[in-house]
């Protein structure tokens, strides 16, 4: 069933920039039929893992937390680019290839104690759930695992998240 989801992702070569390849999650998120497969897939692995709220990540993240949420009963924690979020916030600066970027989540978003589960399209470098993560624990609450879509395993992104579960749907 996997390698079928995986036959629906579109490679894009030299996206964003040279030497790049992007791989393009809209061809099955547009499937109906493949979207509702990946989302329950990920969702059983969580079913009896006493989840209280999914963490996403701006922006693809968003859209497999939100259907994660829903298929679970749990609430939902967006984290955000600076600037983008309307109450107090703590701030997680990480690095990028390129430079770095900043995340942020509401300071009233986790209780202490309370379980989560960060959920994000795509694992590639590790960098940006690192800050994420981070951030929950800044907050107290507890990481259960870390969630994608798909790892990009070359890159080997788990190296930054030593300290989590990690689970990855799709791996290339």
């Amino acid at each position: 069933m996997v390698e079928e989801l995986k036959q629906k992702i579109r490679d894009i070569p030299d996206f964003p920039k040279k030497g790049i390849l992007f791989k393009d999650i809209t061809t099955l998120l547009s499937d109906a039929e493949a979207f509702s497969r990946a989302v329950d897939l990920i969702a059983e692995r969580y079913r009896d893992k006493k989840i209280d709220s999914i963490v996403c990540i701006e922006a693809r993240g968003f859209i497999f937390g939100g259907a994660l949420s829903y298929r679970l009963g749990t609430g939902l924690i967006p984290v955000r680019k600076a600037g983008k979020l309307p109450y107090k916030t703590y701030k997680a600066t990480y690095e990028l290839e390129y430079g770095t970027d900043t995340l942020e989540i509401h300071q009233d978003a986790i209780q202490p104690g309370q379980r989560v589960l960060i959920i994000d399209d795509l694992l590639a470098t590790g960098g940006t759930t690192n800050a994420v993560a981070n951030l929950v624990r800044q907050l107290e609450g507890e990481v259960v695992e870390l969630a994608f879509l798909i790892e990009l395993t070359f890159l080997e992104g788990r190296k930054k998240l030593i300290d989590y579960e990690v689970f990855s749907l799709i791996k290339f």
